[in-house]
Formats: structure tokens, C-alpha cells, sequence
């Protein structure tokens, strides 16, 4: 089969690998038909994680079923499913409680929780940039897709990874109606914040970027976009809160956020946020973290992984936090049902389609946050 392959920093090719295969009674073989770049494919497309050389690449993933285990019952070949980023067993004891971002069978480290589809660190399982890919657990891993995702599967792809996250974060920032929140990064993941802020009647969504494209996709949903190259964001915020701050704030961005000169600083949106957000109020954590960094400028953070937070303010302000990979199993199927409901269209952010052997050159404009490339979906079936 074609997969895209990862050959070293910056270096990704469409090569024949051997086709994706049933191994166990439990596995479902896929046939993809979309299938994301993602901002955390750029941590190791940069070569900023210790991703092996030869891994398939890819973890958010749609297709059809082709071929199914003797020991799946509820799968159908013909099937058109949305495959979560994290692979989980469905029965262990982090799974049973709905913590499938945790799952304790799946990873080979024992000392590890979690694992994911062509994910430096989350395993061997390789990623669905490709024609062919093997779902472990395919019962519990497949969502199974309403007819109409054949045609709107822009829409539905989502449902893997970028619009749950979005929405696990405000969950872990608490989102209630009515409250004011401002969410750190209008890539892909902050704006699908920014629409599930919406979703739960959010008085005042906010979003800080510095990207024009990016901030224009926040405006078009009603969120306020805050321009943090033209004035300090802090400031921005309370100009918008009567000083008060955010009721609730989300981070979406990560160890490789960048001041608006261009510096890299692992801390910055961390505490920009304590700052933002009120007394007493929630910060929701999804951007990507690492326990260490070669890569970082930061010398704190690039041995140990440690990040100088101002934790004093966080402390006297009373706030809380809540961090971590989003658990997709929790909330896929009722964001699926928003999305054949007309309630939710996350596709608006995409920018590009393209078929699998341009997936190089998609990877070089999404990398360089190439004005006009918000999100690319490739289809290794040449559909578009």
C-alpha cells in the first residue's frame, strides 16, 4: 500500500509499505478515505519528538471497513467509521471509567498510558496516511458514521481527534453558559474551542493568535479575535472583561509557543493565561506538553521538561487546572450527532484537500503556517 513515511526532520515521502493487516480477532481493517495533518504531526515532522524513521504517520483518521476479525460483533464491512486518535481496549480499568486517553492494555510500556496512531512515544501502531490502516479493538474504537458522511466527510473526519479536543477542553475548563472565555491559539484545535465555547452559550468567546487567516476563521463563528503582535493580550482581555478577566481560559498551543517577535517560550501561554482569567477561575490545558525537549531554547524545559510557572499569582488568584489528551470516546458520538443534527459544521476550517502523494507538500506549507493553510485533509482513496 502508499503511506506517507517519516524519513527524519522535515522529511516526509509517499512510499509502498506492506499493506495493513488483520492480526488479531479484535482488529478491523480500514480503507481510508480522509485523513488529517495535525499540529502535533508538525512536533514530529520538525523532528522536535523521537519519532523512528519508517513510521506510517497520521492519527486522525475516516474510512471504510474492509475486513473484519473473527472476534468483531458489531462492525459491518461497509461500514463508514471515524477511528479516535487514542487506540483503547474498552475494558481495563482507566477505559471502563471513560478515560480511553489512558488506556492500560494498549500501550507496550508498561510504565505508559495511552496510545495512538503514528504517535512518537504512544506505541508501534502505525498512523492512517495511508491507504490501509489496522484498528485494534475495532467494536470499541470504531465510531460507525451516518450515510451522509460519504459526502461530508470534511465534517465528520473531525470527530477523530480536533473537534473532541476542542471540546474536552472547555469540559476541563468548565465551560457554562453565559460565561466569558478566552482560548490561547486559533490553530485548528483553539477553534474548535472556540465552537464548542459556542455550543454551550458562551457569553463572549475570545481568541488570541497573531495569524490573520486564522483569526478570520474565529470571527466568522462570532468569536472576538485578539491580535497579540499589536498589543499585549492581557490587556486585550481586560479591555473586554471590565478587568475582571476571563470567566474560564483555554490553552491550545503548547511547549512551542512563540511571542510575537518570534522568541519560543514552553511557559507563555500558561501564564498569560493565569493572568487572563479571573479570580477563582478555570484554565482547560490540551495543548501538546513533553516530560523533555532537546529542542527547546528554553534550558528548563529542554532537560527536564520543566516550565518556570507563575505559580504564586495562580495560587493567590485561587484558580484550578485541568490538563491532558482528550478522551475521544467520551464525546464523539454526541459531537457526531451535532454534526448530522446542522448544529456543528467543523469543516469551515479547512483550507485544502489533497490527494496522498501531495502529503509532503501539504506538510511544507502547514509547517511554515503558510498564510491560507488552516487545515488540510488528505484522501488516499483520490477522492476529494
Amino acid at each position: 500500500m502508499k503511506a506517507l513515511v517519516y524519513d527524519g526532520p522535515r522529511s516526509v515521502s509517499v512510499k509502498e509499505v506492506p499493506d495493513a493487516r488483520i492480526e488479531r480477532p479484535t482488529d478491523v481493517l480500514v480503507k481510508i478515505t480522509s485523513t488529517n495533518i495535525c499540529g502535533s504531526d508538525l512536533h514530529m515532522y520538525e523532528g522536535r519528538t523521537d519519532m523512528e524513521t519508517g513510521r506510517v504517520l497520521g492519527h486522525e483518521n475516516m474510512g471504510e471497513v474492509v475486513e473484519v476479525g473473527d472476534g468483531v460483533d458489531r462492525v459491518r464491512v461497509g461500514d463508514l467509521v471515524c477511528l479516535p486518535l487514542n487506540i483503547s481496549c474498552g475494558f481495563c480499568r482507566n477505559c471502563d471509567r471513560g478515560l480511553t486517553a489512558f488506556c492500560l492494555t494498549t500501550p507496550v510500556d508498561p510504565k505508559m498510558a495511552g496510545a495512538a496512531y503514528g504517535f512518537a512515544g504512544m506505541g508501534p501502531y502505525n498512523g492512517g496516511q495511508a491507504e490501509l490502516l489496522r484498528v485494534p479493538y475495532g467494536d470499541s474504537n470504531c465510531l460507525v458514521l451516518p450515510e451522509e458522511a460519504r459526502e461530508k466527510q470534511t465534517d465528520y473526519v473531525m470527530l477523530s481527534d480536533v473537534f473532541p479536543t476542542g471540546w474536552h477542553c472547555t469540559e476541563l475548563a468548565g465551560v457554562q453558559p453565559g460565561e466569558t472565555v478566552v482560548i490561547y491559539g486559533a490553530g485548528p484545535v483553539g477553534l474548535m474551542a472556540a465552537l464548542s465555547a459556542n455550543l454551550k452559550s458562551a457569553a463572549k468567546v475570545m481568541v488570541v493568535d497573531r495569524h490573520p487567516d486564522r483569526l478570520r476563521l474565529a470571527e466568522e463563528i462570532g468569536a472576538i479575535p485578539i491580535d497579540d503582535s499589536k498589543a499585549s493580550p492581557i490587556d486585550q482581555i481586560n479591555e473586554h472583561t471590565n478587568g475582571l478577566g476571563a470567566d474560564r481560559g483555554c490553552e491550545c498551543v503548547g511547549y512551542q509557543a512563540h511571542d510575537a517577535q518570534g522568541t519560543e517560550h514552553p511557559n507563555l501561554t500558561l501564564n498569560n493565561l493565569v493572568h487572563s482569567v479571573k479570580f477563582t477561575g478555570t484554565i482547560g490545558v490540551v495543548g501538546v506538553f513533553m516530560p523533555h525537549d532537546p529542542g527547546s531554547p528554553d534550558q528548563l524545559y529542554k532537560k527536564d521538561g520543566e516550565v518556570a510557572f507563575d505559580y504564586g499569582l495562580y495560587w493567590f488568584k485561587g484558580q484550578s487546572m485541568g490538563t491532558g489528551q482528550a478522551n475521544v470516546k467520551a464525546y464523539n458520538r454526541q459531537l457526531c450527532a451535532l454534526i448530522e443534527q446542522g448544529k456543528a459544521k467543523p469543516s469551515w476550517i479547512v483550507s485544502h484537500e489533497l490527494p496522498l502523494d501531495q502529503a509532503p507538500n501539504g506538510y511544507q506549507h502547514y509547517d511554515a503556517r503558510d498564510d491560507g493553510w488552516t487545515k488540510v485533509v488528505l484522501h488516499p482513496d483520490g477522492t476529494s
